[in-house]
């Protein structure tokens, strides 16, 4: 228990120090608007040439049906932190192994993703014109709540890191999980994350995809590395080494030198 107690601890720090990056990120970017603007008027005419600008389509066929809205905020709001939350919590008391590789994708997507926030600020369709509605803000009070608009930064829309890291946790779940529920979840909630994001105005659908590159990329990066200590491991075994420390700005654990599954 201590030993989890410790783990728990540790990663609130490194959540700490990545907010204040996020901070200053949001600090950056927050006069852009007219250049966030731009870029998403430039999202827009990409997925029009491609056929895929669905957003002001789909929120038509929604905001005549409350409860359709009212699924859209709820997934939102609540199938994203209070879920990743409960699995990393989850993973450290019954699946180490795999709190390790699911924590360093989100960092390091999460990284990469601060680097595009910076260089390429995109004004959100609710933002963008009165055309999207702000189906969170107008319908529901609980996650303007959670998270102040004066603590969010509002040009962050690409790429949807909302629908990426629930893209992780579905690959985690199915990894993990033993029983058909968990192979179903594992599906779904990516999915009804990707509708959720895009019908609550919150992002374009070119998000979604730039978010599932970005998610997919920390990923890669996360078991390319494993496996490179696994190599090294096994040609010159060290006496203690750590298999899924990662050195950047935002994380650098002390880590259990238990090698976790591949499977």
């Amino acid at each position: 228990m201590r030993s989890v107690i410790s783990v728990v601890a540790r990663q609130a720090l490194y959540v700490a120090g990545a907010i204040l990056i996020y901070f200053g990120v949001r600090g950056q970017t927050e006069g852009a608007v007219a250049t966030a603007d731009a870029n998403a008027q430039r999202v827009l005419d990409a997925e029009r040439a491609v056929g895929i600008d669905i957003e002001a389509g789909l929120q038509s066929q929604l905001v005549d049906h409350r409860w359709l809205v009212d699924l859209a905020n709820w997934i939102y709001i609540w199938g994203h932190w209070p879920l990743i939350l409960a699995t990393l919590v989850w993973l450290v008391v019954a699946h180490r192994e795999r709190f390790w590789e699911f924590r360093n994708a989100i960092f390091i997507s999460g990284s990469i993703g601060l680097v595009i926030f910076a260089t390429f600020p995109v004004t959100p369709p609710r933002l963008f014109s009165p055309e999207y509605l702000d189906t969170v803000t107008v319908h529901s009070e609980a996650y303007r709540v959670l998270q102040p608009p004066s603590l969010v930064n509002k040009y962050a829309a690409v790429p949807s890191l909302h629908f990426g890291w629930n893209l992780l946790l579905g690959i985690t779940w199915y990894r993990v999980g033993r029983r058909r529920r968990w192979t179903v979840a594992a599906i779904v909630m990516p999915m009804a994350m990707g509708f959720a994001v895009v019908a609550t105005a919150n992002h374009w659908v070119l998000d979604v995809i730039a978010g599932a590159i970005v998610a997919l990329a920390g990923l890669a990066i996360e078991e390319a590395r494993h496996r490179r200590w696994v190599k090294r491991r096994a040609q010159d075994p060290p006496p203690s080494e750590d298999p899924h420390a990662i050195t950047s700005t935002l994380a650098t654990p002390q880590r259990s030198d238990q090698l976790r599954s591949e499977t």
